[in-house]
């Protein structure tokens, strides 16, 4: 038995950010809109949530109290998505380091505005203040304004259902 447990558990622990993370072998295969819609709606659920747990904390009762909990899980696991989606696809596969000279300072608009992303994540962990939710989304417009081209931003819209 412990044979199995060393030959079989032990590499899926070991491999499972490999497996559930974007492939990067590169496979080629990207769909930056849909990420970007996603993060959108990682977003919206997170104020959702927020909106949630502050009502619920109002109310003492054991079934309001585990449902806050619940909702709390819920912004953490969605913050946590959003600080993947930016690190592991487009901080590390996506945005392309550039050298000195004329995208340069794209690069550097870029990098930065997806590091704040990140940082607006983490606030959305620490907090259930919505203008926190809002500045996410503002950064996401400000890199979706960087990132994309007129094309790109279309698909976004009709991706989102916003057309």
């Amino acid at each position: 038995m412990k044979l199995i447990y060393q030959k079989l558990f032990i590499p899926f622990i070991l491999l499972q950010g490999l497996l559930f993370a974007h492939c990067q072998v590169p496979c080629g295969i990207y769909n930056d809109a849909a990420r970007i819609v996603q993060l959108q709606e990682d977003f919206a659920t997170i104020q959702k949530a927020m909106n949630k747990i502050k009502n619920l904390s109002l109310k003492k009762d054991a079934t309001s109290m585990n449902q806050m909990t619940r909702w709390i899980m819920t912004k953490e696991d969605h913050a946590s998505k959003i600080q993947e989606v930016v690190s592991d696809y487009f901080l590390t596969q996506r945005i392309k380091e550039k050298p000195k000279g004329p995208d340069y300072v794209l690069y550097v608009n870029q990098t930065t505005i997806l590091h704040q992303i990140l940082v607006a994540a983490m606030k959305c962990k620490q907090t259930v203040d919505p203008g926190k939710v809002k500045h996410g989304l503002k950064l996401i417009d400000s890199f979706i304004n960087l990132y994309f081209d007129a094309h790109g931003k279309d698909h976004i819209q009709k991706l989102s259902g916003s057309n």
